[in-house]
């Protein structure tokens, strides 16, 4: 018999994996707070998904994010979902139980409306209808979140239309879709503005919707945070909104899991921010 514990491991499960800054997050907070443990990156092909998953348990791992291309497929493999998980569509968060079961949440939502109340004090989703441009899964998060937090009403636009209809026919009378053509219009009078889709990031075409109807009283968050002013955001600013960047989302929404894990929980600040730059 050893004398010594099992030193408890997490990770991130995606393809392409080598960008993400989840291990530098976790890093840091278990340098932080001492703890004893590992934080890895996983490229894993999705015809290796579900052996990966089944095995991972017996090799001391105690749960793991999921990113892109497993979030939705990871659902499937889960025995327990939680309510956000299934509304959402995708889990980006799974927990290896004691009892060999795998439990999959979903903290993106968590993460965004955190992120708002960390850097956008006065914000509240109650004051008037919120627009919000794209339809993937970041969409479906934001849009579960800001329903659950009594915004009156969410217009969404997307380059594809059908996603959109898809979203209006599953989350109700509370959503108005834009063509993307207008897109703009949305704004009037919208007092939280959200962009979730690519575009404005390293490496995306940029965000070229105008801006004009854009109130000085609104909110406008940017889920990309490379870089971390968009254009989007800088536009905003311009226009005197209260701007908030993508980067304290992607902090946020992995308190819970970090916490399950490791049995911490983490604080988010500056120190924070700076070990997920880099800096």
């Amino acid at each position: 018999m050893s004398d010594h514990p099992r030193i408890p491991l997490a990770g991130v499960i995606g393809s392409p994996i080598a960008h993400s800054r989840s291990p530098l997050l976790h890093g840091h907070w278990l340098k932080t707070y001492g703890i004893k443990g590992h934080y890895i990156p996983m490229d894993i092909a999705t015809e290796d998904l579900q052996r990966v998953l089944s095995a991972l348990p017996r090799a001391g791992f105690v749960g793991c994010n999921v990113t892109i291309p497993h979030k939705v497929s990871v659902l499937a493999l889960a025995d327990v979902v939680t309510e956000r998980a299934a509304l959402v569509g995708a889990a980006n968060t799974l927990v290896f139980r004691a009892d060999g079961k795998i439990h999959a949440d979903n903290t993106d939502g968590y993460g965004f409306i955190a992120n708002l109340e960390q850097y956008a004090p006065k914000w509240s989703a109650t004051t008037g209808p919120a627009a919000v441009f794209g339809a993937g899964g970041a969409a479906r998060a934001v849009i579960t979140s800001l329903l659950e937090a009594g915004a009156p009403e969410i217009r969404v636009s997307n380059r594809t239309r059908a996603r959109v209809d898809t979203l209006r026919a599953e989350f109700g009378p509370r959503i108005a879709i834009y063509d993307w053509a207008h897109a703009g219009n949305m704004l009037e009078g919208a007092l939280t503005v959200v962009n979730t889709s690519a575009l404005g990031m390293v490496g995306q075409p940029e965000f070229m919707v105008s801006l004009d109807a854009l109130s000085a009283r609104a909110t406008v968050v940017d889920l990309v945070y490379t870089p971390l002013k968009t254009r989007f955001l800088a536009e905003a600013e311009a226009a005197g909104c209260t701007i908030v960047d993508g980067l304290g989302m992607l902090i946020h929404q992995a308190v819970p899991g970090f916490e399950r894990w490791f049995g911490q929980r983490p604080v988010v600040d500056e120190a924070t921010r700076a070990a997920v730059l880099g800096r």
